[in-house]
């Protein structure tokens, strides 16, 4: 199908788009004093790197896919995958704020509550969107099937974090810089803090 590339390409580029919210756990300072603060942090920071590599791989696999010329199948496949597998980490993700109680910050229960929240929320819109890609038909309007998913991956990347942002705020946000599991990588595009 001719069309498919530079629709997948579309799709590519959503979600790289929506790659802000891959790294949304990661802080951005590293000096702090709060044992709490920093258990706090390692708890969550421990069971951050792997979901992110998750994400990540799972970007990729869908990158791939577009930069390939695939088949429809193929890349309904790659896509379909991707997508759970990125459903899955942000549910990881919420469970590991959620297993980590209340952070030792002002207003910590409400500021766990709220991240977990939006979390989930991630891990359903992501399902949602596997669900769209396993319905489109391969053989029959695949393109413009797979171009309103890529329109709802841009709207998901340019969703709202604003809990996110509070969890990596503050001395919390410094507590997590400190953590090996939330550091940031070095030569890859991630939010500035």
């Amino acid at each position: 199908m001719e069309g498919t590339d530079p629709v997948n390409k579309m799709l590519a580029a959503a979600l790289s788009g929506g790659a802000a919210l891959v790294l949304v756990l990661t802080g951005c300072s590293d000096d702090d004093s709060g044992k709490k603060r920093d258990d706090w942090a390692k708890k969550v920071c421990d069971q951050v790197k792997p979901e992110v590599q998750k994400i990540r791989a799972a970007n990729d696999s869908i990158d791939q896919a577009s930069k390939e010329n695939k088949s429809p199948e193929d890349v309904k496949k790659a896509d379909s995958a991707a997508f759970q597998q990125i459903s899955g980490a942000y549910k990881s993700l919420a469970d590991a704020v959620d297993d980590a109680g209340a952070p030792p910050v002002d207003d910590g229960a409400k500021v766990q509550k709220d991240a977990v929240s939006e979390l989930k929320g991630l891990s359903s819109q992501y399902a949602d969107l596997k669900t769209r890609v396993d319905k489109l038909d391969p053989d029959k309007n695949f393109d413009e099937g797979l171009r309103g998913v890529a329109t709802r991956l841009g709207e998901l990347g340019k969703g709202g974090d604003k809990a996110l942002n509070k969890l990596q705020s503050g001395d919390l946000g410094k507590a997590m810089a400190k953590q090996e599991g939330c550091k940031r990588p070095t030569g890859s595009a991630t939010r500035s803090g």
